[in-house]
C-alpha cells in the first residue's frame, strides 16, 4: 500500500512565477551596506593632505543595486583636534537614478581621523523594517597612527580592537559590537567584500559571510581577498519608528566599520 501523502493545493499562476523568478535568481543580495569609502586609507607625503568619501547604501559584494539616501542626519571626524561637523560638505551625486554622497576633506595635522556618517533611516517593505546604519571609516594622517580606536559614541558602534588600516591580505580582524557603550554578547555580524568586478560568488552563501560575536561581543575575521572589507552588525532599535505610509515599525540599527586590505607584493 503506498505511503499516505497529504493532500496539497496546487500552486496558483502567481506563485508558479514568484518561484520561477527565485530560482531564476539565487544569488540576488539581500545584506545592506552602507558604504563610507575613502580614496585612500593612509594620508603621507606622496598623497598629500587630501581624502574623498563616497557614500552608497548598496550591496556591495553583488555591485547593487542602488538604495535610495535620503540626506544624512549626520556626517563629521573625529580627528587629532577633536570632533567637526562635515554636513557641509556633502554634496549629492545621482548614481543610476538614486541619490548617493560624495565629501572631500583635507587633514589639517598628523592623527587618525575617524569618519562616521548617521544615514537618513531607510524603509525596506521587503523586510517591514526601517534601517539605519551608523558606519565609520579610519583614515591615517601622516604616520601618527594614534587614535585608530577612538569611540564616536553613535547608539551602535564597533570598535576596532586592531588597528583598522595597513592590513594585508589574510590578516585577522577583530572588533567590539557595542550598543549605548555596552559591548553586545554574541551579536552576528554581516561581511562582504567590496566588489570590484574581478570575482563571481560561486553559490549564494559566499555573498555575504555571516559570524557571531562571542560572550564578551568580540567577533574576528580573516580577510581572504585584497579590497575594501565592510562588517555590520546588526541590533534591534529600542523604539519603533514610522514607515512612510505612517505606520509604526521594528528599526534595524546596524554598526558598520569598513577596512582595507592590500596584497603583500
Amino acid at each position: 500500500m503506498p505511503p499516505h501523502t497529504p493532500n496539497r493545493k496546487p500552486l496558483t499562476a502567481a506563485l508558479r512565477l514568484a518561484l520561477a523568478a527565485l530560482l531564476a535568481a539565487p544569488f540576488a543580495a539581500q545584506a545592506h551596506f552602507q558604504e563610507l569609502i575613502p580614496d585612500r586609507a593612509i594620508l603621507d607625503e606622496d598623497t598629500g593632505s587630501r581624502v574623498e568619501l563616497e557614500m552608497r547604501f548598496t550591496h556591495p559584494m553583488a555591485r547593487g543595486p542602488l538604495m535610495e539616501m535620503g540626506t544624512p542626519v549626520r556626517f563629521g571626524v573625529l580627528g587629532p583636534a577633536g570632533r567637526e561637523d562635515l554636513s557641509g560638505a556633502l554634496t549629492r551625486v545621482e548614481q543610476d537614478g538614486k541619490s548617493t554622497y560624495q565629501a572631500r576633506y583635507r587633514a589639517k595635522e598628523p592623527g587618525d581621523y575617524v569618519f562616521y556618517l548617521e544615514p537618513a533611516a531607510y524603509w525596506e517593505p521587503a523586510e517591514g523594517v526601517m534601517i539605519v546604519h551608523y558606519t565609520k571609516v579610519v583614515v591615517d594622517g601622516f604616520g601618527a597612527e594614534e587614535g585608530w580606536d577612538a569611540e564616536v559614541g553613535l547608539p551602535v558602534e564597533i570598535e576596532p580592537l586592531v588597528r583598522p588600516y595597513g592590513l594585508w591580505t589574510g590578516n585577522l580582524f577583530q572588533g567590539l559590537v557595542k550598543k549605548a557603550g555596552q559591548p553586545v554578547p554574541f551579536a552576528e555580524i554581516e561581511v562582504e567584500w567590496r566588489n570590484d568586478g574581478s570575482l563571481t560568488a560561486p553559490a549564494g552563501p559566499y555573498v555575504t559571510q555571516v559570524i557571531k560575536a562571542d560572550a564578551n561581543g568580540v567577533f574576528s575575521y580573516a580577510m581572504p581577498h585584497a579590497g575594501w572589507w565592510g562588517f555590520a552588525a546588526l541590533l534591534g532599535g529600542d523604539a519603533p519608528m514610522k514607515n512612510p505610509a505612517g505606520d509604526e515599525v521594528p528599526v534595524e540599527q546596524g554598526a558598520l566599520i569598513w577596512v582595507q586590505t592590500r596584497d603583500m607584493k
